[in-house]
């Protein structure tokens, strides 16, 4: 069990809800599968097979929602409405008009729907209730959306708020890159984006590329701002951060994968030994980013 990424939230530090109370919440929206005329299903699962809706270790918990779809592409609905409506117009010796074609896609969709196949994912969430944090894995806003409004329909109270830092993650990085170091247990790596705020939008994209030279000063005077920089942190975990405060490319290095394995006998151990290691990195790395970042502002609820 490692992320990949952050998309990352604020609860109150040590919040206010026990883990039962979580469980029965979520347990109002459960997953169930798509019914026969469902194109989609989104509800909670287990995020270990058989086990609770809140999977928790260590006072750390993780929480998946399960989201399936029917996988019935328009393309095929449009095809078979158009033959339908050749047969029709056969018959009656005129095409069909609008409304009577929207009635024939619809006729389509209700029938294929059921024989469609589908395609099921699982989004996970973890919660730290002691420090209060929110974090889920994937790699947008958007998808992380998702979640949220899951949970806003689950809980009976769900006080979220966005992380908002002193500075702008692109000030501080442009402040970095310019002078070739990172505050902190943080070293810049290979990685980085630049793009220009200008009309032209002009970007210059570094992979495996060494970011000290005169190069990517040259960038920055020319006003090109750093939207993505690869980091590591204290020589366990490496991550990509994005001019949103987004972090990415979630590594943890093999120092921290050793640790996770010692003395594991079967996947559940394993699974939780993870899991555990992860939350116990994680809790210490994002102060640490959001201390390079000049400190948390008081943010607005979303």
């Amino acid at each position: 069990m490692w992320f990949r990424n952050l998309q990352l939230y604020r609860l109150p530090v040590r919040w206010d809800m026990r883990i039962d109370q979580l469980e029965d919440q979520l347990a109002r929206r459960a997953f169930t599968p798509c019914g026969s005329q469902d194109p989609e299903s989104r509800g909670w699962l287990p995020p270990v097979a058989n086990g609770p809706l809140v999977h928790a270790v260590g006072g750390q918990w993780l929480i998946a929602l399960g989201i399936e779809h029917r996988l019935l592409p328009s393309s095929v609905v449009k095809q078979e409405a158009e033959e339908r409506a050749a047969r029709i117009e056969l018959e009656q010796g005129f095409k069909p008009g609008r409304k009577q074609m929207k009635d024939l896609r619809d006729e389509v969709t209700q029938e294929f729907m059921p024989r469609a196949f589908t395609r099921r994912n699982k989004v996970y969430a973890w919660i730290d209730p002691q420090d209060g944090w929110l974090a889920v894995d994937v790699a947008s806003v958007t998808r992380a959306e998702d979640i949220l409004e899951a949970l806003r329909q689950s809980l009976d109270a769900f006080p979220l708020t966005l992380v908002r830092t002193e500075l702008s993650p692109v000030a501080a990085m442009s402040d970095w890159l310019a002078g070739g170091d990172v505050p902190g247990n943080f070293t810049i790596d290979m990685d980085c984006e630049l793009k220009s705020v200008t009309e032209d939008k002009a970007a210059v994209r570094y992979v495996r590329h060494s970011l000290d030279g005169d190069e990517i000063k040259t960038h920055l005077q020319e006003g090109k701002l750093p939207t993505k920089l690869a980091l590591t942190w204290n020589d366990r975990v490496s991550f990509l951060l994005t001019e949103k405060g987004e972090i990415k490319r979630l590594q943890f290095l093999d120092v921290v994968q050793e640790e996770a394995s010692a003395g594991s006998e079967d996947a559940a151990e394993l699974f939780d030994a993870h899991f555990a290691l992860m939350t116990g990195e994680l809790r210490q790395l994002i102060p640490a980013v959001i201390g390079i970042l000049g400190g948390e502002l008081a943010t607005p609820a979303v």
